[in-house]
């Protein structure tokens, strides 16, 4: 990202620990950033555009932290909550801009709708960074499912005002549980039906 990027980027996540979304425009943007309106349009062509950078350098810092070998005393589970520990630890000082973008979404279903796409490259993200596979059908439950556990999260983590993050981390910790049970009845049943079905064949 450029230094130019970066500078319309702070300027809009200020703007928005400000205003709404919705009061928050392109030429107020280029306006607080110093730039003319052409000239943001190329780094951002929309709000869209804007608030999918946001995310990304949300995921760079948390990437950033990722430890490049893996613990191999540690579960899928640890791993993840780990990951997305630093993921609410990079996002506490954007909490206001995170709040509007968030509001937005919820009045706005075809907004919620855009931002569907930079979430879920988020959460594909924070999966790899947990050394989870992110890709194909099981790739794609699993985002789903951790989409599902952040929104949850996030909710607790809007009103977290511990100096550790100690509510959010219950609730993650929480959650991640229930979808590590979840997940290992899935796995029993998945092996354990196809031997089933092989009994009840005729010979």
């Amino acid at each position: 990202m450029t230094a130019s990027a970066e500078t319309v980027l702070d300027a809009f996540i200020r703007l928005l620990s400000e205003r709404s979304f919705v009061d928050v425009t392109l030429r107020d943007v280029a306006s607080a950033a110093d730039l003319g309106l052409a000239d943001l349009y190329r780094l951002y062509p929309d709000k869209i555009a804007l608030a999918a950078a946001f995310m990304a350098r949300i995921d760079a810092a948390v990437l950033a932290g990722t430890p490049r070998q893996r613990d191999p005393e540690e579960t899928a589970r640890d791993r993840l909550f780990d990951v997305m520990m630093r993921r609410y630890d990079a996002l506490r000082p954007y909490r206001a801009a995170l709040a509007a973008i968030r509001r937005a979404g919820v009045r706005d279903p075809l907004l919620a709708l855009a931002l569907g796409p930079p979430l879920r490259r988020s959460m594909a993200a924070m999966l790899e960074a947990a050394a989870l596979p992110s890709d194909g059908l099981r790739g794609a439950a699993r985002q789903s499912g951790l989409l599902a556990i952040h929104y949850a999260v996030a909710r607790v983590f809007d009103r977290d005002d511990t100096v550790d993050l100690s509510k959010t981390m219950a609730a993650l910790d929480s959650r991640l549980k229930m979808a590590e049970r979840w997940s290992q009845l899935l796995d029993k049943y998945t092996v354990c039906r196809p031997t089933s079905e092989s009994h009840s064949r005729p010979a």
